[in-house]
């Protein structure tokens, strides 16, 4: 694996929240086998895609949220190829169609709670037939597809790649030093895609800064501790929200795309940091996002944007400083001391508090470890080395938080019954 494939796989662009944004690629997949009008749909889904569906803003559709949105969008709109971006083609005649299957109740959304990763199954019952499409794994991954109960060979993904998986788990299997060598191979391809992400994910925060009240974000030239994490704040609360801007996504999320390219490219640049400098340090902060996400879980019951990109923006930030493998490893240890267990409790707009947190948490882990300070091996999950932490998170977001998860759903489903 080169930097190039690993940036076509972690760092790709995305429109609203991910997990909606997926089970309406999955209901366009299987209407598109249908044919015709759509009747009827039903969807099961893992109990962690549900939670991010549960309360996270739909673009470009008039400020609706939720599940049933996103499976009813998905189900009238005509164009698979646009993957994690096909919020894009919404339109007012798809609004309405979709709200007379809401109306209707022909929507059904049913959580399986025996699936550990990321799975939706579609159906979808249309004039001309049914269709089916199950995604698993990853959001755009197409494990089977079905035309009136038979199969259809799958001789291409609609959307593109069924990489990311296999990418995420050689990255999450290499060493840190492997992973810092890695980030110096960057070509100006890969660079100019580094840069594209940065500017979509920096407009969205700058265009979203109104969502904030007055003030909370300080201009140009304040105190970089104060303004980028309200900023990056303000970018994941637009995309919550379901602002209809395309954000560069970083292993399956646009907010840990936000997270880390805002953060990393406002403090190198204020640092005076060149470009090319920066651009070596973001693209460790993403290895690093996309290594602890591979140990949490694509959906985890620990919140990713504050530790995954947390962690990352931590590395990134030493790397950038002049810091070596061994200050790396102290960052890790105080990013994985201190936020271990900040749960997720679903995509909605609190997650730009989460962010904003895991930011301020990622600046004083790298300005200490810089320092020469980390928490040590004797303290609760810290580990021996970094990538100890890093395993010992990964053993907790996945086994030892399982009841948690489970605490959450029901929590969650029980105000949806009372709505």
């Amino acid at each position: 694996m080169n930097l190039t494939e690993y940036l076509s796989a972690e760092w790709r662009p995305a429109l609203g929240c991910t997990e909606p944004a997926a089970v309406a690629y999955a209901a366009c997949l299987a209407a598109g086998q249908g044919k015709g009008e759509p009747r009827m749909a039903r969807l099961v889904l893992d109990a962690r895609t549900y939670k991010n569906c549960h309360a996270v803003g739909i673009p470009n559709s008039g400020h609706q949220t939720g599940v049933l949105w996103a499976l009813a969008l998905g189900a009238v709109l005509p164009d698979p190829a646009l993957g994690l971006q096909i919020f894009e083609s919404v339109t007012p005649e798809a609004l309405l169609r979709a709200s007379r299957l809401l109306d209707r109740g022909a929507l059904h959304v049913e959580v399986d709670a025996t699936c550990t990763d990321l799975h939706i199954d579609c159906s979808v019952t249309c004039e001309g037939g049914m269709g089916r499409a199950v995604l698993e794994q990853e959001h755009t991954r197409l494990v089977r597809l079905e035309a009136d109960g038979v199969a259809v060979p799958l001789t291409s993904n609609p959307s593109g790649s069924n990489a990311p998986d296999r990418v995420r788990e050689q990255v999450g299997t290499m060493s840190l030093a492997d992973l810092v060598a890695l980030a110096g191979t960057a070509t100006e391809a890969d660079r100019a895609r580094l840069r594209e992400g940065v500017a979509l994910n920096l407009a969205m925060a700058e265009h979203c800064v109104g969502h904030l009240p007055a003030h909370f974000v300080p201009g140009v030239g304040a105190d970089p501790w104060l303004r980028i994490p309200r900023l990056v704040s303000a970018g994941v609360l637009g995309r919550m929200s379901g602002e209809p801007m395309t954000v560069m996504s970083l292993a399956g999320s646009g907010n840990k795309g936000i997270t880390v390219a805002v953060a990393m490219a406002l403090w190198g640049r204020q640092a005076g940091h060149a470009e090319a400098r920066i651009e070596e340090a973001l693209a460790l902060a993403c290895l690093l996002t996309t290594a602890t996400t591979h140990r949490l879980g694509t959906l985890s019951a620990i919140c990713g944007a504050s530790n995954a990109a947390g962690i990352g923006i931590a590395v990134g930030l030493v790397h950038l400083g002049g810091g070596g493998l061994a200050r790396m490893d102290l960052a890790i240890h105080n990013m994985v001391g201190n936020l271990a267990g900040l749960i997720c409790d679903g995509a909605k707009i609190g997650c730009a508090m989460k962010a904003m947190t895991g930011v301020e948490a990622a600046f004083r882990a790298a300005t200490l470890a810089l320092a020469g300070f980390g928490i040590p091996a004797t303290d609760g999950i810290v580990g021996a080395d970094g990538m100890a932490s890093l395993n010992n998170l990964g053993r907790l977001a996945q086994r030892g938080m399982a009841g948690a998860d489970t605490e959450i759903l029901d929590i969650m489903q029980a105000k949806l019954g009372q709505a």
